[in-house]
């Protein structure tokens, strides 16, 4: 069998994928934008049931940064009730001011095709993978984050998104000031597989 691609060389990007936070990053180094615009292309060639393409992204990036915290920052205070939590709102401030972008991530429903919800948030999931992926090969950081303003219903209209459509986080990227050289701990796969080679009756 003709092996298209280096698979040694994807199975160590795969592999290497973790979660870097911004307080890792260096801050006040710019990606180039093109960049971006690769890590969103591969994000848009995702599989997605019926071709609906559910992923919808706002990408905040310089002056917009500053923008994107006092934003979320102003719906967690005003929403928040009785769960406020003075840290939590600092670090909503801080947080986005230490990346080179952040990147809302939004699932956009597709009522018409009547397709399960979940179908249309397991494809952005998919998306966000992709650009997992692409950061890793980049030797860029990321991190996927939902603790600030995801679940907020009131949160969703400064990112086009309508009552049937779903907030799905925020997506952190930023040059690394200490790259990682070993990959995040996982159990053995043969703890989490049931492999089944012969036909089994009951």
């Amino acid at each position: 069998m003709e092996v298209k691609y280096d698979v040694e060389q994807f199975n160590s990007i795969v592999r290497n994928r973790r979660s870097i936070y911004p307080y890792q990053y260096e801050k006040g180094k710019v990606i180039p934008d093109e960049i971006i615009w690769q890590i969103l292309e591969n994000a848009n060639r995702a599989p997605n049931h019926k071709q609906t393409e559910p992923w919808r992204f706002t990408v905040f990036t310089s002056e917009g940064l500053a923008y994107f915290a006092n934003l979320q920052a102003s719906v967690y205070k005003q929403y928040s009730g009785t769960n406020f939590n003075k840290g939590r709102h600092q670090k909503l401030l801080d947080y986005p001011l230490m990346a080179s972008h952040v990147i809302a991530i939004g699932m956009k429903r597709n009522v018409a095709n009547k397709l399960p919800e979940v179908e249309e948030i397991m494809a952005t999931a998919c998306a966000v993978e992709n650009m997992f992926l692409t950061v890793t090969a980049y030797g860029l950081g990321c991190y996927w984050s939902t603790a600030s303003i995801t679940y907020f219903e009131e949160a969703k209209q400064y990112f086009d998104l309508g009552n049937d459509d779903k907030l799905l986080g925020f997506f952190y990227i930023g040059y690394v000031a200490k790259p990682f050289e070993i990959p995040s701990k996982r159990k053995a796969i043969q703890e989490k597989v049931k492999w089944i080679d012969k036909n089994i009756s009951t």
